[in-house]
């Protein structure tokens, strides 16, 4: 709603609607490039729709609904995806993919119960990627060397972007602070999960927040997680602090996947122990999944951020309530 959406005083976008649109299209295509490299993946594609008896949409938080209808040709229920979480994992053994090797994907979700605001959209669009590892890849030094490579990916985006396009000076630190969320709670034991982020952002820059899923020793989570993708000990979320709203901006969520035991330690703390029955489920059960590592990466966040934009419509076309219309075009801000 209004309220939510923050236009900082005086604001305007450096670029035109037309070139928006070049910029767009450049830090895409700058970045598929550069994240392949980095991780050694290969681009598939990827299903809109999944079949919603397999197990294999992403269910977030628990809370959200899918967008789910009957397809009467095939006789079963579909879902629109959420996130491709499992769906990537299944695809690794599909598709014959070796030890150290991934896949990336455009990964476009609708999901229907998200709150609008400043950084938020029903329409979600993210490089999906996930990569075969060893058993013993399975430690937090492998995770910390990951998500280094993928900030060396942005920040080269980023300087090649000011290259071509000198209105736009983003700045990427590369210096990642890494830190559990028990050590955050420490740090801020009154302030609200947002609040703390934002505390630690304010100082550190980019910064990985490891360890998200599991209660704390407050009795919360840091934050909610699906306990069948994410081991909650090895995972997190990239922060970037954004210089136009001053406020973090969360680029990515990724973490190393759960083998056969940390699924069934996972969905008993969850209480969903019912999932065993799934077919995505079964699979992980009888190690028939390979192990992995894999997030997804937000296009629309990551280009508002490297263009310092104030609002996610100005980089993609999604539906908005008539008070946010209202007070963007009040404040100059044109919504694609």
């Amino acid at each position: 709603m209004a309220e939510k959406v923050y236009i900082p005083e005086g604001y305007r976008s450096p670029l035109d609607v037309y070139e928006t649109q070049r910029v767009i299209d450049f830090i895409k295509h700058a970045f598929q490039r550069e994240l392949s490299v980095a991780l050694n993946l290969k681009r598939v594609s990827a299903p809109l729709v999944v079949l919603s008896d397999l197990g294999l949409n992403d269910d977030l938080s628990g809370a959200e609904r899918p967008v789910r209808f009957d397809v009467p040709a095939v006789g079963r229920d579909s879902e629109v995806v959420q996130s491709l979480a499992k769906w990537k994992r299944y695809a690794l053994k599909k598709y014959d993919f070796s030890c150290h090797e991934g896949l990336l994907t455009d990964m476009n979700a609708i999901r229907r119960d998200e709150a609008l605001d400043n950084l938020h959209s029903i329409y979600v669009d993210q490089w999906d990627w996930e990569m075969i590892i060893l058993k013993e890849d399975r430690r937090e030094a492998f995770l910390r060397d990951t998500v280094e490579r993928i900030v060396s990916a942005i920040s080269r985006v980023g300087e090649e972007l000011h290259w071509r396009f000198p209105k736009l000076t983003p700045r990427v630190e590369r210096d990642i602070c890494f830190i559990t969320s028990q050590d955050l709670e420490d740090m801020y034991p009154d302030l609200t999960p947002d609040q703390r982020e934002a505390e630690l952002l304010r100082e550190h820059h980019t910064a990985f927040i490891m360890q998200i899923g599991g209660a704390l020793r407050s009795g919360a989570p840091h934050g909610t997680r699906s306990p069948d993708y994410d081991d909650w000990s090895l995972n997190g979320d990239l922060l970037f602090w954004d210089e136009t709203l001053c406020c973090p901006i969360e680029i990515s969520s990724m973490g190393i996947r759960v083998d056969s035991e940390t699924l069934l330690k996972q969905l008993a703390l969850a209480h969903c122990e019912d999932r065993k029955k799934l077919y995505f489920h079964r699979l992980l059960l009888e190690d028939k999944l390979p192990l992995t590592i894999g997030g997804g990466i937000g296009q629309s966040r990551l280009c508002m951020f490297l263009m310092g934009s104030a609002h996610i419509g100005e980089v993609q076309a999604a539906v908005w309530d008539e008070e946010t219309v209202e007070e963007c075009a009040r404040k100059g801000v044109v919504l694609l």
